[in-house]
């Protein structure tokens, strides 16, 4: 057995004991305080990768219950308006049947239910055109349209609503555009610069970022330092064998390059500021029939992007950028069924088709070149024809009322509920695995606490045992 002074291995090693304690009570501390097992990664690296990926399943799963809401809101309100349509029908239809029986009714009498069936027509078509959720127009043939690129190489996207040049999109059409200005980059000739030779000391900003320059800086490191900077200035830096050429890498007059050089490293002309920026892109874009200009920068979109009046969007492709491209078919519009995202995840969708309820476009097929905007009561015959043409917008109306409910109750409302247990067993999951079991981490604060006060205890002693060696001293 030895005795030291300068070497307390015992103090050592309650010090270590009473520190892992310490750490083990700090983290009972923020986990009851927090109400988290998991507050930061190094706590469970691997129940943190899993909890993370459930939370973003609950929220995908809040999000598409609220969709489904959204959905059922969207169905309620096509459903209404064809319940008011139904009302009509079924008044018209009293008046064709009134209109038939001739033998009672005067000349005036039947004129009268005519002007009233042209009336019930026109409101109809009215509610057909004007019925909206939001401003989505969903019963005059536009609430399902989409459109899909066919020229990828000029176009990448395109967003055709319901709604092109003020009127409603209700029939498959193809996309062509023009372009009538191309997008340009903003762009700075610089010095003349060789690249292996020194262009000077200095300094300068571009778009508010600074570089230095020293004496013995060529060219080609001009070049790398602001090429390496682009994802903060949006400029890069080329070499045309003469000069420095600054270009935005966006397009449009959104894209800038603000230069400032206080001693003429870069900027052609000496020492200054200068500033400029590209151009937008003009396009004329026909859908059928209509026509649209479109414009880009809008919202801070770059220079390739570009929409109209109503909101439509393309974005053209670099190659699709140049005013050669003329009376070029970009896309295909497609007028079907508006897509609801009822899931959390990809390809969890349906569909819900509207069509068109305008006058004209119900109860055909029955009466050849008759509809329910074209009936006449003034004739015996005209009256049994309006009949039969007023029973087949019934049925139409009917049946469509029909689906629309079918598709709210067992579609979405059943989304709903389903959702609402999915969500419950998933984060009743997550919840084990992120939060804390208070009982059982109260028992570990307990412990630690014990352990804490312990600790301190024996490392005060363990601090008094070098005492002993002076009772050796005084012998």
């Amino acid at each position: 057995m030895s005795f030291r002074i300068n070497t307390n291995v015992a103090a050592m090693n309650a010090l270590r004991n009473v520190g892992n304690t310490n750490s083990n009570f700090n983290q009972s501390i923020t986990r009851l305080s927090t109400g988290l097992r998991i507050n930061s990664a190094a706590d469970d690296p691997a129940g943190l990768i899993i909890s993370e990926n459930f939370r973003a399943q609950l929220n995908g799963i809040d999000q598409a219950v609220k969709n489904s809401q959204d959905a059922i809101n969207y169905a309620k309100t096509a459903e209404g308006a064809l319940d008011e349509v139904n009302k009509l029908l079924r008044d018209a239809r009293g008046l064709a049947v009134a209109a038939a029986n001739t033998g009672t009714l005067s000349s005036s009498a039947i004129q009268a239910n005519q002007s009233q069936l042209a009336s019930i027509s026109s409101s109809i078509t009215r509610i057909a055109q004007q019925t909206q959720f939001g401003t989505k127009r969903l019963l005059d043939g536009s609430s399902g349209v989409n459109a899909n690129v066919v020229a990828g190489s000029l176009v990448s996207s395109i967003n055709i609503g319901g709604q092109f040049a003020g009127a409603a999109v209700s029939s498959n059409t193809s996309v062509i555009a023009t372009v009538l200005t191309a997008a340009s980059q903003a762009t700075v000739t610089g010095v003349a610069a060789t690249l292996g030779q020194a262009v000077g000391a200095g300094s300068f900003s571009i778009n508010g970022v600074t570089f230095s320059t020293s004496a013995t800086t060529t060219g080609q490191e001009v070049l790398d330092q602001i090429n390496a900077a682009q994802g903060q200035t949006g400029v890069f830096a080329t070499n045309d064998g003469t000069n420095i050429i600054l270009t935005s890498t966006a397009y449009g007059a959104n894209a800038r390059i603000d230069l400032t050089d206080a001693n003429g490293v870069v900027r052609a002309g000496g020492a200054g500021s200068t500033s400029t920026t590209g151009v937008n892109a003009v396009a004329s874009v026909q859908v059928g029939t209509a026509t649209a200009l479109f414009t880009s920068g809008q919202n801070g979109n770059d220079g390739l992007t570009l929409s109209d009046a109503d909101g439509n969007t393309i974005k053209l492709t670099q190659a699709g950028n140049s005013n050669t491209v003329a009376n070029s078919t970009i896309g295909q519009v497609t007028v079907g069924s508006s897509q609801f995202q009822i899931g959390a995840n990809a390809g969890q969708t349906t569909q819900l088709s509207l069509g068109n309820f305008a006058a004209s476009q119900i109860g055909t097929g029955v009466v050849t070149g008759l509809n329910m905007s074209n009936l006449d009561l003034t004739s015996a015959s005209g009256a049994q024809d309006a009949i039969k043409v007023i029973d087949a917008a019934i049925d139409q109306v009917s049946k469509s009322r029909g689906a629309i409910g079918s598709f709210q109750r067992n579609i979405l409302e059943s989304n709903v509920r389903s959702l609402g247990i999915s969500r419950e067993s998933l984060a009743a999951t997550e919840s084990s695995i992120r939060d804390t079991d208070v009982a059982s981490e109260m028992t570990e604060f307990t412990k630690q606490q014990i352990l804490q006060q312990a600790g301190m205890s024996v490392l005060a002693q363990a601090n008094q045992a070098p005492q002993a060696v002076l009772s050796l001293l005084r012998g």
